[in-house]
């Protein structure tokens, strides 16, 4: 798994994430909110899978390996 998540990118799907599952957990969104399972988890790890896909990287040391 090669990095593909840059730090801008990152911190929003950290926050996106926690805010959907904060949703979920509050009442909110149930079960619509769970998805933020996904880009806290994706945030974290620094790896995407869909962005591997689509040849996608918004981080910059990966595309000058």
């Amino acid at each position: 798994m090669k990095i593909n998540v840059g730090k801008l990118d990152k911190i929003l799907r950290i926050v996106v994430g926690i805010a959907l599952v904060a949703s979920a957990l509050a009442g909110y969104f149930v079960p619509w909110g769970w998805i933020g399972i996904i880009p806290l988890v994706t945030g974290l790890i620094g790896w995407c899978p869909a962005y591997s896909i689509f040849g996608i990287s918004s981080c910059p040391l990966s595309e000058s390996e």
